[in-house]
């Protein structure tokens, strides 16, 4: 059985090799960080966007949004733009994680091993890449595994991608949990999260 959520595992398969490499290098990340580090971040990711689209005005606007700026590019595309300085991961971080992009950036380097620097620009490195695999499932005609499209729809994926993430737990449904699902009350104690990924930036998996 999949440890990961089915579309985090996906888009996961997709980054393997060069495009993950390509990551690290920019990190200043060895090849098991790397992994590490990306392994632990899409869930949270995919999950707050699944946050945001279980309200109907949440899924009207990302829909919207991959309509209108994401679908048709290829992830490879938009990897080399990231790694040229572009993407504005910024700027859909802002509206991905709001006022949680801190606390996002804490719980991810205490997990991972990453200083918050580095944990900031990852996350804003893989927000484009997220939103251009959305888009490229949401929209790429059922021939081609698309899921049509509709607000409600795209909703009901990430909700359930959000589901599976918390079920199975370990990093991915950890470090989701201490970041999207508490108030954003201030500081948030991530030292349970400490160490989270070690089997990863330790040797880790093949």
């Amino acid at each position: 059985m999949a440890m990961s959520a089915p579309m985090t595992r996906d888009l996961l398969d997709q980054l393997q090799g060069q495009p993950l490499a390509d990551i690290g290098n920019q990190l200043g990340l060895s090849p098991t960080q790397a992994q590490g580090a990306v392994s632990a971040a899409l869930p949270l990711l995919l999950g707050a966007l699944g946050r945001n689209a279980s309200q109907p005005q949440g899924a009207e606007a990302l829909f919207g949004a991959l309509q209108r700026d994401h679908a048709g590019l290829d992830i490879g595309s938009v990897l080399g733009s990231v790694l040229g300085g572009g993407g504005q991961g910024g700027s859909i971080l802002d509206h991905v994680l709001g006022g949680r992009q801190q606390n996002a950036a804490q719980g991810l380097g205490a997990a991972t091993g990453l200083g918050q620097g580095q944990a900031s620009s990852l996350l804003q490195m893989l927000a484009p890449l997220v939103m251009a695999y959305l888009a490229k499932r949401m929209f790429a005609g059922n021939g081609g595994g698309g899921l049509a499209g509709s607000p409600q729809q795209l909703g009901d994926v990430l909700g359930q991608e959000r589901q599976t993430i918390a079920q199975q737990g370990g990093i991915g449904g950890s470090l989701m949990g201490a970041v999207l699902d508490r108030d954003g009350d201030g500081d948030t104690d991530f030292s349970d999260l400490i160490g989270l990924a070690g089997s990863f930036l330790g040797g880790g998996r093949r």
